[in-house]
C-alpha cells in the first residue's frame, strides 16, 4: 500500500492544533517545514473531503493551504532519511537514527528508523513522556507501552532497567515497525501485540503505563489501564493539549488515581498519576 503526503502550509502557532486534527482523521506520521508540516496516512484511508472540512473550521482564524502527493511505500525511508535530525533528551537521552552516530554524552542511546510509524521523539508529546519517565524507577518494573508507534517508549523503558515490557498498537505495520526498532536496541523480549485496550483485558498488573495516545483514547481507555495497573503503580499519559488537562484529572479521579504532576511544551501536555 503507498502513502498519501499531505503537506500543510500553516502559521506555527497553529501548527499543532492541526498536526492533532490530522491526527484524528488517520494521519499518523508528521515532518515539520519550514513553513508548516508534512502529514502521512495510508492512501486508502486519506479522505481529502474530511480534510477540507477540517481545514475550513479554521479558515476564521488562520490561512491554511496544503499539497497532496502519493509516496512509493519503498521510497518512504528516503522521505525520513532526508528529515530525520537527532535529538538529545533530558540532558540524558539521544535519539537517532541508524545512519547517525552515538553522541558521547548520551547516557542512553535509542536507535530508531521509524518507517511509517509515530514517535520519533520529535514530537513534544514524545519528549515529555521520556522526560517523565526519567523520574520513574523503571529498575525490575513491567511496564506497559499502550500506542506504542515506534517503540520508542519501551524501548526507553528498557533502557531504564525494566525487565518485562509489553507493547500494542492497532495497526499491523507498526506492530512491525515496533518490533524491529525493538530488536534493534537489543529489547527483542519486549511483547508487541496488534490491538486495542482489549488485548490487556485480565493482564498480570502492571508498574508502569505509558499511553501517548489522544484525549478522547485516552479518556475511553483509561478504565482498561487502571484495571491491569498494580497499587501504587504509576500511569504516565500524553497526546492531549493543556485545555484538556481538567477533564483528563477528574476522569483519573473517578477512577481511583492520584494526580501527581505534568509537564508542558507548546501547549501540549505529559501528566503522571499514581494508583493508591
Amino acid at each position: 500500500m503507498d502513502f498519501i503526503e499531505v503537506t500543510l502550509h500553516v502559521d506555527a502557532a497553529f501548527a499543532d492544533i492541526m498536526t492533532a486534527e490530522l491526527g484524528e482523521l488517520g494521519f499518523d506520521a508528521f515532518v515539520e517545514t519550514e513553513e508548516g508540516f508534512s502529514a502521512y496516512i495510508e492512501e486508502d484511508q486519506f479522505n481529502e473531503e474530511a480534510l477540507k472540512e477540517t481545514i475550513q473550521r479554521y479558515a476564521e482564524l488562520v490561512q491554511v493551504t496544503y499539497t497532496v502527493q502519493t509516496i512509493k511505500r519503498q521510497n518512504w525511508n528516503e522521505e525520513w532519511e532526508r528529515n530525520f535530525e537527532p535529538l538529545f533528551i533530558g540532558g540524558q537521552v539521544s535519539v537517532r537514527a541508524s545512519f547517525h552516530t552515538r553522541p558521547g554524552q548520551a547516557k542512553y542511546d535509542i536507535v530508531i528508523n521509524p518507517k511509517m510509524s509515530f514517535g520519533t521523539g520529535h514530537h513534544e508529546t514524545t519528549t515529555l513522556m521520556i522526560e517523565n519517565q526519567l523520574t520513574l524507577d523503571h529498575q525490575g518494573k513491567r511496564v506497559l507501552d499502550m500506542g506504542c508507534g515506534t517503540g520508542i517508549l519501551a524501548i526507553m523503558a528498557g533502557e531504564l532497567g525494566a525487565t518485562e515490557i509489553v507493547a500494542v498498537e492497532i495497526e499491523d505495520w507498526t506492530v512491525e515497525n515496533a518490533r524491529e526498532n525493538a530488536a534493534l536496541n537489543n529489547y527483542g523480549r519486549i511483547d508487541v501485540r496488534l490491538g486495542g485496550a482489549e488485548t490487556i483485558a485480565g493482564e498480570h498488573p502492571f508498574d508502569i503505563i505509558l499511553a501517548n495516545i489522544n484525549r478522547n483514547v485516552l479518556l475511553d481507555d483509561m478504565p482498561a489501564y487502571t484495571a491491569v495497573l498494580k497499587p501504587e503503580g504509576w500511569l504516565l499519559l500524553s497526546g492531549f493539549y493543556t485545555e484538556d488537562l481538567p477533564v483528563i484529572r477528574d476522569r483519573a479521579q473517578e477512577l481511583g488515581l492520584l494526580y501527581q504532576t505534568h509537564r508542558t511544551k507548546n501547549n501540549w501536555v505529559s501528566a503522571l498519576f499514581k494508583a493508591r
